[in-house]
């Protein structure tokens, strides 16, 4: 193996990506551009448009789209209106070998997913609901717009396997000189025809494999790419270039580990001395027998595949951006691919507020809200049935539509879980003013990343025979500052007092559809009990009842030992509440945000 060359700047390679998806939308699935919304983009994704043919039907898929206008269904109008069953027929179905564009692709739900990907894998949609049995041809490509801000929020993993290229926004603004549609329909007729040689296939599932990518998707693409490309110079075959490209722009960017060196050539062995060679030698006779048996000019089995494989994994190889070679490098071992939920907001489902996610059978009432709609499709099958009965039984006028109880279906949403973080302060003693002030520090800094994570903060401060809630959980930054301002400090320890607070504002946010976390900050030094009487004896007893007390009650918590030395007391709290101890006597504001931050995750 050559030595790693510099990695390349890929100026043109948004633009080849483009033509070779162009040529094999369906074959190749599709591609992932992580890019905000701005001219480059949209300058790419109008020079893609141009490459297709002009009759290929290009469909938006939002986010929030239903399952009957995603996979088709009951058309309800036409039932009603001719008195039998009328589907329709839906998105994926009428884009059928044509592109679907999905903006803000990293917000995509998991059902979503499952649905797209399963028509990518079989090429068809599959109906059978609201007494609607049909399969329908579905083969499309798919572009995914992915607009998140930080590595957390990226299209799901699931639908990028499934797409051949991934493109950032610095890849956008490229040299390419993009070709005309007619060499694109030339190479998209020529496609078919296109031979792939074992040795190709060989090639680049070793680079996959030498790139640490577990996933046998990504050297099927990688081989339709080279057919591609093939197809776009006018070959007939596949040959080196092809493959090199298709390492390039496919196995690259999945790659998550760095190749292994080769091992150092051994040293050569001594010759042997000549009365060691005497016995084997053959006679002159024998040696040219043998000398005419052996075929001329003909490499050993497989060196030409090796061979092939050592130059496109060295393309691939070339290909890596100096950041994950770096971070590749350090990690020395395979990098974990991140999956499609890591780093997100949790997700609640079934309540009554957020984002639209369906319906389900039920009766409206207590806060659910009937799916007007939904409800007519479900009963709109029956209504033949209904009206004979109907009439059967009360002959005269009836309602335009039958509805019964079993017809009505309620609006689910899901909404994103706010996670609470309840900092429980003891207050107390002479260090009471460090510790409140890093408490107020640390609050700050999760507070500068609430609006993207949807994250809420609380303080509740004990000492002397009271436990005060100084801030009540905000995501609000100027409202925690003059909140913060003024805090008090100074006197006795009501630990117990302290803990039950912050379980009961737990169990109250919990009720609000919320994730609590308790974060409870003490010496250890409980000197006041339940009833308000000073004696650490009692004291200790209350604090690990309220510590028993939150965890019965399957709150999340940790306690950070604020004591000089580590205090045994804090560590059985945090085992009594089934939580996390970290000893921290010398606290900043970033060591327990990020503490915190953990704890959460």
């Amino acid at each position: 193996m050559s030595p790693l060359p510099a990695p390349r700047k890929p100026t043109r390679d948004a633009g080849l990506a483009a033509c070779l998806f162009a040529i094999d939308p369906v074959g190749l699935g599709g591609m992932v551009i992580r890019s905000r919304i701005g001219p480059a983009r949209d300058g790419f994704l109008s020079r893609l448009r141009g490459l297709l043919p002009s009759a290929t039907p290009v469909r938006r898929l939002p986010t929030h789209i239903t399952d009957d206008r995603l996979l088709g269904g009951l058309d309800l109008a036409g039932t009603l209106s001719f008195g039998s069953r009328i589907v329709a027929t839906g998105l994926l179905a009428e884009v059928d070998g044509g592109v679907v564009v999905i903006p803000m692709a990293e917000r995509l739900d998991r059902a979503l997913v499952g649905k797209l990907a399963a028509a990518l894998d079989r090429g068809v949609v599959s109906v059978a609901r609201d007494g609607v049995m049909s399969e329908r041809d579905a083969r499309f490509g798919v572009v995914a717009l992915d607009e998140g801000i930080g590595d957390d929020e990226a299209a799901p993993g699931a639908l990028c396997d499934r797409l051949a290229f991934v493109l950032d926004e610095t890849m956008l603004n490229d040299d390419f000189v993009w070709p005309g549609a007619r060499a694109i329909a030339r190479a998209r007729g020529r496609l078919a025809g296109i031979v792939a040689g074992d040795d190709t296939a060989i090639a680049l599932c070793r680079t996959a494999a030498a790139l640490g990518i577990d996933s046998l998707r990504a050297p099927i693409l990688a081989l339709r790419a080279a057919r591609a490309a093939a197809a776009l110079a006018g070959r007939r075959s596949i040959d080196e270039a092809d493959a090199i490209l298709a390492a390039r722009l496919i196995l690259a960017p999945r790659a998550t580990t760095l190749p292994a060196p080769e091992p150092p050539p051994e040293p050569p062995s001594e010759p042997p001395t000549e009365s060691q060679n005497e016995p084997d030698e053959p006679p002159p006779e024998a040696r040219e027998a043998q000398a005419d048996d052996q075929p001329q000019d003909e490499p050993p089995p497989g060196d030409a595949s090796e061979e092939l494989a050592e130059r496109v994994l060295d393309a691939a190889r070339s290909a890596l951006p100096l950041d994950l070679l770096a971070a590749l490098a350090m990690l020395g071992g395979p990098r974990r691919a991140a999956s499609a939920a890591s780093g997100k907001t949790p997700i609640a489902q079934g309540g009554v507020r957020g984002r639209p996610a369906g319906v389900r059978p039920g009766r409206p009432g207590n806060g659910a809200r009937l799916a007007l709609i939904d409800t007519l499709r479900a009963a709109a099958p029956m209504q033949p049935l209904r009206r004979r009965e109907r009439a059967a039984q009360n002959p005269g006028p009836m309602p335009r539509v039958l509805v019964r109880a079993e017809d009505f279906r309620i609006k689910r949403f899901i909404a994103p879980v706010r996670t609470v973080a309840i900092f429980a302060v003891d207050a107390s003693g002479s260090s009471a003013l460090n510790r409140l002030a890093e408490a107020k520090g640390a609050i700050q800094i999760l507070l500068a990343d609430c609006y993207v994570r949807r994250d809420q903060v609380a303080l509740i401060a004990f000492r002397n025979r009271t436990a005060e809630l100084l801030l009540p959980p905000t995501g609000a930054l100027a409202r925690a500052r003059r909140s913060l301002a003024a805090l008090p400090g100074g006197g006795a320890t009501p630990l117990a007092l302290g803990i039950d607070a912050a379980c009961a504002m737990g169990i109250a946010e919990r009720r609000r559809g919320a994730s609590p976390l308790i974060v409870l900050l003490t010496d250890g030094g409980a000197n006041i009990g339940r009833d308000g009487k000073p004696g650490r004896e009692a004291a200790g007893r209350d604090a690990r009842a309220a510590a028993q007390a939150c965890a019965a009650a399957g709150l999340a918590g940790m306690v950070i030992d604020t004591a000089p030395r580590r205090s045994g007391f804090a560590a059985e709290l945090a085992r009594l509440m089934n939580g996390r101890y970290l000893p921290l006597p010398y606290a900043d504001a970033a060591a327990l945000s990020n503490a915190v931050r953990a704890q959460a995750a």
